[in-house]
């Protein structure tokens, strides 16, 4: 979900932030306000994350939606529960289903816990996360950037911050991954905001919505 207006804390550090990169300070003056993109603390938050992982924002909402409205599919036991056809018929491909059997998987054994998660440091619960089968750096990293909120977090894996980066800073082409995570070092401490701007900014260019800005509320 996305609300107006970022925390009081937030825009603070959005501040100190584009005061540092003149170049940051302009995405808001020709995208508009950035809006503060929310996610769910816990199994339902990775689970989305899952959900995103390869496709287009278009795609991974209309899954999303429909994967909602499953019952039992946002709680661990209750997605362990289901048969594979319902999850396939909500639209997750095979190895998507298995992801997310083992994401509930490790939140029903207790390898995985809400409360544990938002405890740790950022690279302890990266790792946490990335242990599980199906969750990569990527989906940690973004689960700490919108379930948590935390404000260092940059995933230098994500295509539309690379091409968001590019653009913005005149690159003869899109940064890789490591080119991309030494560029955010600038933005220490805070890259988590940096990529809200960025992806703001993509948005702005694009015209593409965010995936939480797609999906519908629950009914």
């Amino acid at each position: 979900m996305s609300f107006p207006h970022p925390p009081a804390a937030a825009r603070a550090a959005l501040d100190r932030l584009v005061e540092a990169d003149p170049d940051l300070a302009g995405i808001e003056a020709a995208a508009g306000p950035l809006p503060w993109r929310r996610r769910p603390p816990g199994f339902e938050g990775l689970l989305q994350a899952i959900v995103g992982q390869q496709i287009s924002n278009q795609a991974a909402a209309a899954i999303w939606a429909r994967l909602r409205a499953v019952p039992g599919a946002l709680a661990p036991t209750g997605l362990l529960a289901l048969g594979d056809d319902a999850l396939r018929g909500a639209g997750l491909s095979r190895p998507k289903v298995a992801h997310a059997r083992s994401l509930a998987a490790a939140f029903a054994d207790g390898r995985l816990e809400a409360a544990a998660l938002a405890g740790m440091a950022d690279a302890a619960a990266i790792a946490a996360i990335s242990a599980v089968r199906g969750m990569g750096s990527w989906s940690a990293e973004v689960y700490l950037l919108f379930a948590l909120e935390r404000q260092d977090v940059f995933p230098a894996g994500d295509l539309a911050l690379a091409a968001a980066a590019a653009a913005l800073k005149g690159l003869p082409a899109r940064p890789g991954p490591a080119e991309l995570r030494a560029l955010a070092l600038g933005w220490q401490p805070w890259r988590g905001l940096a990529a809200r701007l960025l992806w703001h900014h993509w948005r702005h260019l694009t015209g593409r919505p965010a995936f939480d800005e797609l999906a519908p509320p629950p009914r």
